[in-house]
């Protein structure tokens, strides 16, 4: 009898669990939590103005407070031409905000005493043992030679993008790109390297030899050069864990967070669910589809549905949902943990959420004003540069389709706002960020 008893009980877990994953959060009344309805309500009327005027074809909000989510909406519509309209269980592309999570990985397998963070990634990699840097001789003609580096890439390096490796993106004009980073972009354009934002053939092992045939931007630790660090750190978890990337993040993070709609490539159950890509046009928004390409930038609409699937971008190739995402963010707002899964160390995540660059050099893709830790940029002095609220230690990024996130522990809160618009030429993120502080009635 207690045999049956047992087996009914897993059998009901096993039905609850997926229902269970989809809740998210506890939603929670706003002055439960200290937010305001009426100011959030007012939130929501200037977001819905973004989607009046054409200017975003769709977008999910979240906001939590003290664990619990407080705000969640979809706006507009997810795929215009389907009459598809935007609901909160869409699936979004959200690039660079993979970086926190492929972070969170390396960070696992440090706590477990698999390396240092100051070890060479050359020890692992052998590929990256040893570099030369860019030193152009002659800018006008673009003449260059190889130095060679003065000092391992480390694990540290590239966690905080000071390695010296950068994006093929960020050679663009549109990014008015110093000569080296111009130089550079096209010598990966030559060798087929792309950003992890469209469909690639091959692996991120590929990734990494080619890497290693190329020269660094600077010297290692020299400045802060955003670029594809994390990817080459998502092939340091497949060679020290034995795991492909994707198997990794899916067993050591998502199953045990509960962020079932979360992946590199979507199941075709799931793929229909995808917010589609915008453009901004003169009468609106334009919806991208297939493969816009250049000498420079490269990216896909159809990359997390697209028939590739071997290629795992840990520096911008996940899609996933909001709710899944603030799942994670809560996770690590809780110092690591969340309901009763403890994926890091709360001394670890203080570790990584504090600024680790100083007053290095960041290049074209800065920080902000503040500095930058092991996957999150950090808000140092809130109110020195720009008008954005926040507290002294919240960290943030985004996403190179319009996604953002930040997370403030000081008033244990979050927000996340989804969109799928490149180039985003709104301010949307902002307003949201400013106007979910402002929602603050009691601290």
């Amino acid at each position: 009898m207690r045999f049956r008893v047992a087996a009914a009980t897993v059998l009901l877990a096993s039905f609850l669990a997926p229902a269970l994953w989809a809740q998210g959060l506890a939603p929670v009344a706003p002055e439960s939590v200290g937010l305001s309805t009426e100011r959030l309500a007012r939130l929501e009327q200037v977001i819905q103005g973004y989607v009046d005027r054409g200017q975003v074809s769709g977008v999910v909000s979240l906001i939590a407070r003290r664990g619990g989510q407080a705000h969640l909406r979809a706006y507009g519509m997810a795929d215009e031409a389907d009459g598809r309209s935007m609901e909160t269980d869409a699936i979004f592309r959200i690039a660079s905000m993979t970086k926190p999570i492929s972070s969170v990985a390396v960070m696992m397998l440090y706590e477990e005493g698999h390396f240092r963070l100051n070890d060479p990634v050359g020890l692992y990699l052998p590929e990256l043992r040893s570099l030369d840097v860019l030193h152009i001789t002659d800018t006008v003609n673009g003449v260059f030679d190889r130095v060679p580096s003065e000092r391992p890439v480390t694990i540290r390096h590239l966690l905080t993008h000071t390695s010296g490796i950068t994006y093929r993106f960020l050679g663009s004009p549109a990014f008015a790109p110093s000569p080296a980073q111009n130089l550079l972009s096209g010598l990966y354009a030559d060798a087929g390297i792309g950003d992890g934002l469209a469909e690639h053939a091959g692996t991120i092992e590929d990734l990494v030899t080619r890497l290693g045939r190329l020269p660094l931007m600077h010297q290692p630790g020299a400045a802060f050069t955003y670029g594809l660090s994390v990817d080459v750190l998502g092939r340091l978890v497949e060679v020290v864990s034995g795991m492909s990337y994707d198997e990794f993040l899916r067993a050591r993070i998502f199953e045990p967070l509960g962020m079932e709609d979360t992946y590199f490539y979507l199941p075709s159950d799931k793929a229909g669910r995808l917010a589609s890509l915008y453009a901004p046009s003169p009468n609106g928004v334009t919806e991208q589809e297939g493969t816009v390409a250049d000498r420079y930038l490269t990216y896909s609409a159809t990359y997390s549905a697209g028939e590739q699937r071997t290629y795992f971008a840990g520096g911008a190739g996940l899609a996933s949902t909001t709710r899944d995402y603030s799942r994670f963010l809560q996770m690590i707002l809780n110092g690591g943990e969340l309901d009763g899964v403890r994926i890091l160390s709360p001394i670890t995540v203080e570790f990584m959420t504090s600024d680790h660059i100083g007053d290095l050099p960041s290049g074209v893709v800065a920080p902000g004003s503040g500095g930058f830790g092991l996957g999150f940029a950090v808000m140092e002095s809130p109110n020195v540069v720009g008008d954005l609220l926040g507290s002294e230690g919240a960290v943030y990024w985004s996403g190179f389709f319009g996604t953002g996130f930040w997370i403030d522990p000081r008033e244990e809160l979050l927000g996340i706002l989804m969109i799928q618009t490149f180039p985003n030429a709104t301010d949307i993120q902002d307003k949201f960020r400013i106007m979910t502080y402002a929602s603050i009635v009691e601290r």
